[in-house]
């Protein structure tokens, strides 16, 4: 009844919504790895639930005097936090899943949806981080 599918280009997805109603796509997308970027966009424009894996991918990126880490600070947030939620506001189809085995992450994760980054942190974030 929900189909998704995962590691997919535009052209594949279009493929299998031929033969099925396709609900979610997961493909690796994160701060600094966006190749998923056209099927990312496709996706809103069809309501297709886009779920990012690795969506935390900041640790190098995380070091001091970077984007991350300086809007991190300009936020009151970890990195992390920032990371998802620059996730969060890329896209109304983006469901980020982090994974974690600590409650303080999950807790962590979860208040990242409360940050809200202005137009020149989002576009500071997506211009200034390097591509991993």
């Amino acid at each position: 009844r929900h189909v998704g599918l995962s590691e997919v280009d535009v052209e594949a997805l279009e493929a299998a919504r031929h033969v099925v109603p396709i609900v979610s796509v997961q493909n690796r997308y994160n701060l600094a790895e966006r190749a998923a970027e056209p099927l990312l966009d496709h996706c809103a424009r069809h309501g297709i639930g886009f779920i990012p894996w690795y969506p935390l991918l900041y640790g190098k990126l995380a070091t001091e005097g970077s984007a991350l880490t300086a809007a991190a600070a300009r936020l009151g947030a970890s990195p992390a936090q920032v990371a998802l939620a620059w996730l969060l506001r890329r896209s109304p189809v983006m469901l980020p899943i982090p994974g974690t085995s600590k409650v303080r992450h999950l807790e962590e994760n979860v208040a990242a949806a409360a940050l809200t980054l202005t137009d020149e942190e989002f576009a500071r974030l997506t211009d200034d981080v390097p591509a991993a």
